[in-house]
């Protein structure tokens, strides 16, 4: 079996989940406080050049590879093991139905030979990996597997940036999975799980990046769609370009630090955020027509443009349906060090970083 860096594996503590996205690196250690209680350690975000990391690839290896090495000593972590995420749209997944109790190595000869069928690539060019979910209802006889593959030149980039800085990656995640498991430990505030979505409730996850918007719907916590969309964050920094003639490096650190001329909010930041839920909308209608599915009862925000100014309630307004954003760090118990309006501004850009904490857990 060609492994995809224990993607359902269980990882040993101690260890760090880092999310590498195109607007930087976010990082967060979890520990266990006891009775269940999930203790947040450490977080740390570090910015990368623009152009360093495209839709999920590695673009210049050394500038985000010094970013990984600077992050780990900003955190102040001891933890060499690493959780990282590959991107939902290089990793491909599906699940198929084996007959119940072969041994392990049936099973991944098995498995080699079905994911032949749903891999438009050489097996020798992909990391695979697969997790037996359960029976199948009402055929005990069979079982259901969920079986994931990526290209293998995509794996090893990653791995590659860990062991240049240092440290070991221990998990390979797929970063939409990263996020559901955070997002449904935050709608409880212990651990994952889906007794609080309520029976067949369909929740909305709406991560809004630097440039794509993952849309994931979930019912009892489990994904039944999913689709990506060319709009983020990027998009208003590219406005604040425009309208003050500033470059790119210092509209986006203006952005971040809210040192913006009195018109922004009218002239800029307002068509960004009709913008925003136009984009929600439509993502919404597209869900509904594609789908069985004709209602949402929750939508969660999430990523680095979640906490704009108004944007919740825009959207909750144009949909009609509860809004808000995602509180990753919600139930948790914090370190000393750490300051809790932080936290509640910053959350949302770090849910997949918590999600690929929470896998020190298992």
């Amino acid at each position: 079996m060609i492994n995809l860096g224990s993607l359902f594996g269980k990882s040993s503590p101690p260890l760090a989940g880092l999310d590498i996205s195109t607007s930087g690196l976010r990082l967060v250690e979890l520990a266990d406080a006891g009775k269940g209680v999930v203790r947040l350690e450490r977080h740390a975000f570090e910015a990368l050049p623009r152009g360093a990391v495209v839709d999920g690839n590695i673009e210049n290896f050394d500038q985000v590879a010094e970013a990984v090495r600077r992050i780990w000593k900003k955190s102040g972590t001891r933890a060499r093991n690493v959780a990282l995420g590959m991107p939902p749209a290089a990793v491909i997944t599906k699940k198929i139905i084996l007959p119940a109790g072969m041994a392990e190595d049936q099973l991944e000869v098995q498995v080699e030979s079905e994911a032949s069928q749903y891999i438009p690539f050489a097996l020798d060019e992909v990391s695979l990996d697969f997790d037996v979910v359960g029976p199948v209802a009402n055929s005990p006889e069979d079982m259901e597997v969920m079986l994931a593959a990526a290209r293998r030149e995509k794996v090893e980039d990653r791995v590659a940036l860990a062991e240049a800085a240092g440290l070991t990656a221990t998990v390979m995640d797929i970063e939409s999975y990263a996020a559901r498991a955070a997002l449904l430990r935050s709608i409880e505030g212990v651990a994952p799980g889906r007794a609080a979505l309520g029976a067949e409730k369909i929740v909305a996850l709406f991560q809004i990046g630097a440039g794509i918007t993952h849309v994931s719907m979930l019912i009892n916590g489990d994904t039944v769609y999913e689709k990506e969309q060319a709009f983020g964050g990027n998009t208003l920094t590219q406005d604040i370009v425009r309208s003050y003639g500033l470059a790119y490096e210092e509209a986006e650190a203006r952005k971040k630090s809210g040192d913006l001329p009195e018109n922004f909010n009218a002239d800029v930041l307002t068509p960004f955020l009709e913008s925003a839920a136009l984009e929600v909308t439509r993502a919404i209608q597209f869900f509904f027509t594609s789908t069985p599915y004709t209602r949402i009862d929750q939508i969660w925000l999430a990523g680095g443009s979640a906490q704009l100014p108004g944007l919740v309630e825009l959207i909750g307004g144009r949909t009609r349906i509860p809004t808000a954003t995602v509180a990753p760090f919600d139930g948790m118990l914090l370190a000393p060090n750490l300051r809790e309006a932080q936290l509640r501004a910053e959350g949302p850009s770090y849910l997949v970083a918590c999600g690929l904490g929470l896998r020190r857990f298992g």
